[in-house]
């Protein structure tokens, strides 16, 4: 009997707990916010080292991932200092935020965004800046300076990402013109992804490139990887509604039936074309599927998914096993293929299938709106332009700082677990 008059006692204050939280703080979002932040820390020093650490050789397996989580470590401090308040300060001209909160100024524990409090928020949006850059690392893995890539991450957060993060999500010009971007397609994928090639075609192809077999050092890591990024994921996109709500549950669930399809769709390409479904393809598919369905997972519904999924599997297959052989670039991990590529779809498929029924502000071409799919493809040939020419003058930067971008031929040649951190991944007998 206690104990039923203390359960009926608990949920009856659990309503005036969450008011007396705070003003407008909402427990509920609060809780489930830090756990989708601490879904997409997880990401970056964890599912994305080893994710690439894997598709990386056996020499090169540990300075991947310290460029991995050296990218996280730098992105936290950067993002507190000044990475927020240039990202979501108060809006100067549609470009860039204020710089009202340098070192978080202004921002205490009772401050508020939305109905949580902004200390959750700020935290919530560093992981996004911080898996996005790291993403960009995957073009140049072997071959580019320690030093150099910490140099570039500095100065790409903050004069690359920022400002394109603020047009979308901050209030910028984009979000003014009605943009879509649920989760990240333009800001973290088409950014990724563009940057990434520039810096491939910058840096230059490996030694051997194309004379020479690059095996991977562990298939079984790379799997694990894109395992653990799934997971992930669902912080990444039902986390960015910011809301324990009906949406969340929605982008949930269209996030997970996206990355299935899309792993579905390159096994299977790969296995009419090559003969063989291999694991590293499975695990493609799987991120290929994610990232497309990121930008889309608060505004379509299930029947989209699995038609963004799909594509996204063959033409990440096709952007990784054919156009990038075409064309001739050296894109280690295919950083534009996966993410730049499958990101572009994405924001497009926004513009196709938001679905007013889910959010009323998201509506495409197939429910009344053909206006959103040209915003869309502006936003895209927007994110990649800018990219494309911040990435360049980043990097021309980099190399003025650091004396190059790249590692000396003896040192490539040895492997940089050895020759940078003076360690080894694997014993090869």
């Amino acid at each position: 009997m206690h104990q039923q008059f203390g359960l009926i006692a608990l949920f009856t204050l659990l309503p005036l707990s969450n008011a007396i939280a705070g003003e407008g703080i909402d427990s509920g979002n609060t809780a489930w916010m830090i756990v989708a932040t601490a879904l997409v820390m997880i990401m970056t020093p964890a599912g994305l080292a080893l994710f690439y650490g894997g598709m990386s050789r056996y020499k090169n397996l540990l300075n991947t991932f310290a460029m991995t989580i050296v990218s996280y470590c730098l992105a936290s401090v950067i993002w507190m200092l000044w990475g927020y308040t240039l990202a979501f300060g108060p809006d100067k001209g549609g470009i860039l935020g204020g710089f009202d909160h340098l070192f978080m100024s202004g921002i205490g524990v009772e401050s508020i965004s939305g109905t949580i409090p902004t200390f959750v928020f700020a935290l919530f949006q560093m992981t996004f800046a911080g898996i996005t850059v790291a993403l960009v690392l995957g073009s140049v893995v072997d071959r580019m300076k320690f030093s150099s890539w910490i140099v570039f991450t500095i100065l790409w957060i903050t004069f690359v990402y920022s400002p394109i993060a603020h047009w979308v999500w901050g209030g910028g010009w984009m979000a003014k013109m009605g943009a879509l971007d649920f989760a990240g397609g333009t800001v973290v994928h088409i950014n990724a992804g563009v940057a990434g090639l520039v810096l491939a075609l910058v840096v230059g192809k490996r030694i051997g490139y194309g004379k020479e077999a690059m095996f991977p050092s562990s298939i079984a890591l790379t799997a694990v990887g894109a395992s653990m990024l799934w997971f992930g994921w669902f912080g990444f996109n039902a986390g960015s509604q910011l809301a324990a709500d009906g949406v969340a549950g929605s982008a949930f669930l269209v996030t997970n039936t996206s990355a299935a399809t899309g792993a579905l769709a390159w096994m299977f390409t790969e296995w009419i074309l090559n003969k063989k479904p291999t694991v590293l393809g499975i695990a493609s598919g799987v991120v290929a599927g994610l990232v497309a369905i990121t930008p889309a997972a608060g505004f379509v519904n299930l029947q989209a998914s699995l038609i963004i999924g799909f594509v996204a599997g063959i033409l990440g297959f096709f952007s990784v096993a054919r156009l990038k052989h075409k064309m001739g670039y050296d894109d280690s991990l295919d950083v534009f293929g996966v993410h730049g590529m499958c990101g572009m779809w994405g924001a497009l498929a926004t513009g196709l299938f938001a679905n007013p029924n889910i959010i009323q502000t998201g509506k495409g071409l197939f429910y009344g709106n053909p206006k959103q799919l040209w915003i869309q493809a502006v936003s895209i040939v927007a994110t990649a332009a800018f990219t494309l020419v911040g990435t360049l003058i980043v990097v021309v930067v980099t190399r003025w700082v650091t004396g190059g971008l790249r590692v000396e031929k003896d040192d490539e040649i040895r492997g940089l677990d050895g020759s940078v951190h003076g360690e080894r991944g694997f014993e090869i007998a």
